[in-house]
């Protein structure tokens, strides 16, 4: 039993601010990379920021400047700090990591089930 569990999404007026928070919950033995993808209405899913296991982190041209990845280690847990959101953030936004359960030595890519974004005008 594991799964990746979102939360902080909702509805703010354009130039504000929101953090998602995921936290990996189960019998875990380590998790690796870390990352925020998201998916619009008609659009691809696509990748938001991500972040590995020793903090190197890489953004989405679209987010640079204006969103930060983070992680908790110790939490198992990865955060996304958006300021000076924009409409086009509208979107559902979905943890990614893969981890590692305890008696297994192969790493699973798991998936949240989403948390809705939506930046209003």
């Amino acid at each position: 039993q594991v799964q990746l569990v979102e939360s902080g999404g909702g509805l703010v007026q354009a130039g504000g601010s929101l953090r998602l928070s995921c936290a990996a919950s189960g019998s875990i033995a380590s998790v690796n990379a870390m990352g925020w993808y998201r998916q619009a209405p008609g659009k691809q899913r696509e990748l938001v920021a991500d972040i590995t296991s020793g903090g190197r982190t890489n953004y989405a041209d679209s987010v640079k400047g204006r969103f930060t990845i983070s992680r908790d280690n110790a939490k198992n847990t990865v955060y996304l700090q958006m300021n000076s959101l924009k409409p086009e953030d509208t979107a559902v936004y979905y943890c990614n990591a893969d981890v590692k359960l305890r008696y297994e030595l192969r790493y699973r890519n798991l998936w949240g089930q989403g948390t809705q974004v939506t930046v209003s005008s």
